[in-house]
């Protein structure tokens, strides 16, 4: 069993030591998390089933081409609504699913105080590779309300009062350079790889970028060391504490950092985050790019074109990086691009939805995902099986 389960035993046996870790965070942070919920949020789970092997915990290879698409954890937690997709998935090309483990206010979805608790992982996962079917666990990391209420001390502060800095949305971040938060999710992706999530997606991978900038505050930002060192050295230490693990890891990037050389002050940049995960994803939805850009006064209506030049561009930057790193230039891309699969600036259509499929195609890739945050897919957009 991997250390995290081991925690909330502690906890559930000695409740004397929940009081001495709150008093000596963050030294034990990756058990003091959890003691804030219900000690056995995690043991009534599929923690039996993990140890007895109840239900077979197995991993599926990475399919070639994947074709995903993305589930909320409330849809995965209601069998109906999660059944609904798992049908979609296997009537049409589409072969993988990307899952929720942790989303954007923090909340994991395999705990039982999570807003929308999904009590039956393993089973699920069992019964989506049963059906061969390729199963991604989302890890949404630096923006982290839940987390920043418990330890305050580890988030994005204001420069004003120095109280937790909040977006224009209400939600706070986790400073990059704590590092402290690392450990936690390193935990929590060794323990969802133990679920039988065949692959990691961590998303949120940056600094803040919608909000007061003028009011913002990173304590834990040492000496000269930029936005992209820091955010590079997570990804170094994410790879190194995992690379013992069989685990597949992929991240999510701004659509932007295949066109633009700079951290467009979030930190990411493409060539520092390709040499520590398998798969780099950048986000290509037209609706996100500013009007002008590459010449379309509105991106969104332009879905072939947009996603097309950005995926070339970030093609070729990984060509260039793979050279300099002495890699054969047959080196297959790590590029796999989120697709917009809602309506933003324009309606898409099952036509907008094809035109990004094929401009991935294009331009020599052969994976990539769709996301629509309610779930609604365009079926007439997929290839039947």
């Amino acid at each position: 069993m991997p250390k995290l389960e081991g925690s909330f035993i502690l906890i559930t046996v000695a409740g004397v030591a929940v009081i001495l870790l709150i008093f000596f965070a963050p030294f034990f942070l990756k058990s003091t998390y959890y003691a804030s919920s219900p000690a056995d949020s995690l043991g009534e789970f599929e923690a039996t089933s993990i140890s007895s092997q109840i239900i077979p915990v197995t991993h599926l290879d990475t399919p070639e081409p994947l074709k995903a698409l993305y589930m909320t954890s409330c849809v995965a937690s209601n069998q109906d609504w999660r059944e609904n997709l798992e049908m979609l998935i296997e009537a049409t090309e589409l072969n993988a699913v990307v899952i929720d483990i942790k989303d954007y206010t923090g909340d994991v979805s395999f705990r039982k105080d999570a807003k929308c608790f999904v009590k039956d992982f393993i089973a699920f996962i069992n019964t989506l590779h049963q059906n061969n079917i390729y199963v991604i666990g989302r890890i949404s990391v630096f923006q982290d309300p839940s987390y920043t209420k418990l330890f305050p001390e580890l988030a994005v502060k204001k420069k004003s009062d120095g109280k937790v800095w909040k977006d224009y949305k209400g939600l706070s971040f986790i400073d990059v350079g704590a590092k402290p938060y690392w450990d936690y999710i390193v935990e929590l992706s060794n323990y969802a790889y133990e679920l039988g999530f065949d692959e990691l997606n961590y998303d949120y991978v940056r600094y803040p970028s919608d909000g007061n900038m003028q009011d913002i505050l990173y304590t834990w930002t040492v000496g000269t060391t930029t936005k992209s060192e820091m955010l590079e050295s997570f990804f170094a230490y994410l790879h190194e504490s995992l690379k013992d693990t069989e685990v597949v890891t992929s991240v999510d990037l701004f659509g932007m950092t295949t066109t633009v050389m700079n951290d467009m002050n979030i930190g990411q940049v493409l060539e520092l985050a390709l040499p520590y995960f398998d798969y780099v994803s950048p986000m290509v939805y037209p609706s996100h790019y500013p009007p002008t850009w590459s010449n379309f006064a509105h991106p969104a209506e332009h879905p072939y074109e947009v996603v097309k030049i950005a995926m070339s561009k970030g093609m070729e930057r990984e060509q260039v990086l793979n050279i300099s790193n002495s890699l054969a230039t047959s080196t297959p891309s790590k590029l796999r691009p989120w697709l917009q699969d809602f309506s933003l600036g324009a309606v898409y259509d099952q036509d907008k939805v094809r035109a990004q499929i094929q401009a991935t195609y294009d331009v020599g890739l052969t994976s990539w995902m769709l996301w629509n945050a309610g779930n609604k897919y365009t079926a007439e957009a997929l290839l039947p099986e």
